[in-house]
């Protein structure tokens, strides 16, 4: 029979587990957040939104900004099972993303990102059409754009959901391929989505303080919540049965 940890023993684990490790898990987020960060802003500062020509050219943009991620989000998959797993860690482990598999990583992202970009079609169509309608119409609209924006978030909750393990599963089994990991990380969720959704939510009071204390809170919740998922896929892959 299996014993899974319930959301309070994996965040206990957690938060033991990751003292002493503060600074390194510091280190690696604010390396992402220059990075990706830097990028998006400049995306932003220099695209102009007010055209069709423009909003394309920013998702595309912001499609490759979000392979990028996908390289980071493997690095920091890396850097997080080496400290939950007790072994050495650095700030440049975030970079590993960039040497192991690079090509599965993106094409992992990529896949994820595709469907991410198609649902949210709708959404991009009707901010594009309130920020050149006027007063009536952009009051018409707000009930479809809620809608849409509803849509997105749950197509991305979905998603998040159903291929939360891919990196994790890349670097236990890189020579498995792209689909056999995207496969498996949804066999692996299959009656588990509901566990981890639990778990994502139960952090929401902390991330309200976190964003409160104008954001330096996330420095320490985001590894937090890191190496939370961390163990809550070793959990997983100890005690599920094929």
């Amino acid at each position: 029979m299996n014993t899974f940890k319930s959301s309070a023993e994996l965040k206990a684990s957690a938060k033991e587990k990751m003292l002493g490790h503060y600074g390194t898990a510091v280190g690696a987020v604010l390396i992402i957040m220059c990075t990706i960060g830097s990028l998006t802003g400049i995306t932003n500062l220099l695209v102009d939104l007010t055209t069709v020509s423009g909003t394309v050219i920013y998702y595309a943009i912001s499609f490759l900004i979000s392979l990028l991620s996908g390289l980071f989000t493997s690095g920091t998959t890396y850097l997080y099972l080496k400290i939950i797993c007790g072994r050495p860690a650095a700030a440049r482990d975030v970079f590993y993303g960039f040497s192991l598999c690079p090509n599965k990583t993106i094409l992992m992202q990529g896949w994820i990102s595709l469907i991410t970009y198609i649902a949210n079609i709708p959404m991009i169509v009707l901010s594009y059409r309130v920020l050149h309608a006027t007063e009536s119409e952009t009051l018409k609209l707000m009930l479809p754009y809620a809608l849409c924006i509803i849509l997105s978030g749950v197509v991305s909750t979905i998603l998040g959901l159903l291929y939360a393990l891919i990196f994790y599963l890349l670097h236990d089994f890189p020579q498995y391929s792209t689909r056999e990991l995207l496969a498996r990380s949804r066999h692996l969720m299959r009656g588990h989505k509901g566990r981890l959704f639990y778990i994502y939510v139960s952090f929401l009071p902390l991330l309200l303080v976190a964003l409160l204390s104008c954001g330096i809170g996330l420095l320490w919740l985001i590894p937090y919540i890191n190496a939370t998922q961390t163990e809550f896929f070793l959990d997983l892959i100890q005690n599920k049965q094929d």
